[in-house]
């Protein structure tokens, strides 16, 4: 019987670890161009992945690991996934109208792994994305990064692995018109800069407490979520990440980060083309949305898509286009970074502005956003150049795994369908998608 039991053990373990040994087999794709990001891009080049891990990255010479599963991409382009700062895919929420400020809020909570603006984001091409609360509020909730692997709970999306004691995200903030209103909710700008001032200055005293009690349960304050959240945006372990349109608005976020110290990036930032001087001596990160039709509110009224360019010229560190899906769709990611082009940005920032630097911004930039040895296997495989509009994402891979195949009839409906597509795939879907700005 005993021997029986364990015969029984080994055969189960022997099973279990097929698909292991499936994964650990390398992947070779040769003769596309590949577009590294943080290097030259490479003609007829070679990208090999094992293990959800790059391993190799090359020209037509780069050595294939013997009993590697070798893919003919001749004539394609291949780049790193799409990184997307600021998203409303899963169908979550954030804090209510009882207060401005929620930054105890986590959307993480609230995400649903089987929306189907998830399975949208990856027929565009959409492998990380920033999920954030809306911009109702001052301060509307803790963002969530994910990575758009095929997951049935939030665990399985996350980039963090212990969501209750990790920062899982960053922190959505808001000025301007929408988070404006009557009370509690500041009447004016000057009152909302006013409300989170005094927010913070209360974090700051919290934090204090804190350390002055050198980890002695007996001498420290009372537990605030609240509190505790800001006090991790004013050690730069959580991001602020801000919306805000008009030029005055964005030198308020300026001048709140000088005075505290937080990171930020600003999200959006409609007139930046004005304050670009002021955002690159900053040395603030900006993430910008490509609009190419009219409409929207009032304060974005003199947006521009010259943006772009004009931080470019000023030396800004970082800039990244988002899609704020749903206002624009994320299968339509690519061509936000090819309107920058069109007004100005240099084809080297655009590429990086969907992927390496918008990784950076999320401090992920050591695991996704360029094709480079040991960074997650995360790729596109493009039919030509990515900012043609006669352009395709036919597949889409995420850590060594293929999650969206143009070629599939089934997958291609994702790609090309309406919004009616989604419907009835997938359980928990969604009638439509949330269009916070």
């Amino acid at each position: 019987m005993k021997r029986t039991f364990v015969r029984t053990l080994l055969l189960a373990a022997a099973v279990g670890s097929v698909p292991l040994a499936a994964q650990e087999r390398a992947q070779a794709f040769r003769g596309a161009t590949l577009l590294p990001i943080a290097s030259a891009p490479i003609a007829d080049g070679v990208l090999v992945v094992r293990g959800g891990k790059i391993v190799a990255v090359g020209g037509p010479s780069t050595p294939i690991p013997a009993g590697a599963e070798v893919h003919d991409v001749a004539g394609k382009i291949i780049m790193p996934g799409l990184v997307d700062t600021h998203s409303h895919i899963g169908g979550g929420d954030g804090g209510d109208q009882s207060t401005p400020l929620h930054p105890a809020v986590r959307i993480l909570d609230t995400i649903d792994p089987r929306n189907p603006g998830i399975r949208r984001a990856r027929a565009g091409g959409v492998t990380t994305v920033n999920v954030m609360p809306g911009s109702g509020l001052l301060m509307s909730g803790q963002t969530a990064y994910l990575k758009l692997r095929d997951a049935h709970s939030i665990d399985g999306l996350l980039f963090c692995s212990d969501p209750v004691r990790d920062v899982c995200g960053g922190l959505k903030m808001a000025n301007g018109t929408n988070p404006r209103g009557s009370a509690p909710h500041p009447g004016t700008r000057a009152r909302a800069a006013a409300i989170v001032r005094d927010r913070f200055v209360k974090a700051r005293e919290y934090r204090e407490k804190v350390r002055a009690a050198r980890g002695d349960a007996s001498k420290m304050p009372a537990r605030d979520l609240e509190l505790e959240t800001l006090a991790e945006v004013l050690d730069g372990k959580r991001v602020v990440h801000f919306h805000t349109h008009r030029a005055d608005d964005i030198l308020t976020v300026l001048r709140l980060r000088e005075e505290f110290g937080f990171r930020v990036v600003l999200q959006h930032a409609s007139e930046a083309y004005k304050v670009a001087d002021q955002i690159a001596a900053a040395r603030v990160p900006a993430s910008i949305i490509a609009l190419d039709a009219p409409g929207g509110k009032l304060e974005a009224s003199e947006y521009s898509n010259v943006s772009g360019a004009a931080l470019e010229r000023a030396g800004a560190p970082l800039i990244a286009f988002h899609t704020d899906d749903g206002i624009t769709d994320s299968r339509f990611f690519l061509r936000s970074a090819a309107m920058g082009v069109r007004f100005g940005l240099s084809r080297e920032r655009a590429l990086r502005a969907v992927t390496l630097d918008a990784a950076e911004m999320m401090d992920l930039g050591d695991r996704v956003g360029s094709l480079e040895r040991g960074k997650d296997a995360d790729f596109i495989i493009l039919s030509g150049d990515p900012f043609s509009t006669y352009t395709h994402v036919e597949q889409t891979w995420i850590e060594g795994r293929k999650v969206f195949d143009r070629a599939d009839p089934e997958q291609r409906k994702l790609a090309v369908g309406g919004y009616g597509v989604y419907r009835g795939t997938a359980m928990h879907t969604h009638e439509g998608e949330e269009g916070h700005e």
